[in-house]
């Protein structure tokens, strides 16, 4: 496996990561399955559309397709910790365009649409981003199917001669 890869989906992290992983990729799941297909009461591509375009994110359809892509895609691959690293980086993005065109001026609290729980799902998946996919993941069994290293301190050290 390349370096590149290698790095992508290395991980010094526990089993604790898949404690974080699993419920927010469902969460973000779950949340990218109401824009795109209108499950969970939600409006679906259209209608997620036409409100995006509402509040001035245009092309309305177009952002509403790339931001239910991002959370559906991106949650189901956090949850089995697959391209844990990418699809964090992706959905933590997502979050902060949430946070800053949607509910930044309402303040923080949710109950009035505010951005802690955007901020919440940023955090988690932001922490992610950083720490990888964990020891219980997709990306690990890649790693020790390919041959390479478990982690990347592993990596740095020399093999004896």
């Amino acid at each position: 496996m390349n370096r590149i890869i290698d790095t992508v989906l290395s991980s010094n992290a526990g089993a604790g990561a898949l404690i974080l992983r699993v419920p927010v990729g469902i969460v973000l799941a779950a949340h990218g399955s109401q824009k795109l297909f209108g499950w969970f009461g939600g409006y679906g591509l259209e209608g997620t559309g036409q409100w995006m375009a509402s509040i001035g994110i245009e092309p309305g359809f177009a952002m509403a397709l790339l931001a239910g892509s991002a959370e559906f895609f991106g949650g189901l691959a956090l949850a089995l910790g697959l391209l844990t690293r990418p699809a964090a980086v992706v959905t933590a993005f997502t979050m902060l365009v949430a946070i800053f065109s949607v509910h930044f001026s309402n303040g923080l609290f949710l109950t009035n649409n505010g951005y802690e729980y955007a901020l919440s799902l940023f955090a988690a998946t932001a922490a992610l981003a950083v720490q990888g996919a964990g020891s219980v993941s997709v990306d690990r069994w890649l790693t020790h199917r390919s041959g390479q290293p478990r982690n990347s301190n592993a990596a740095s050290i020399p093999a004896a001669a």
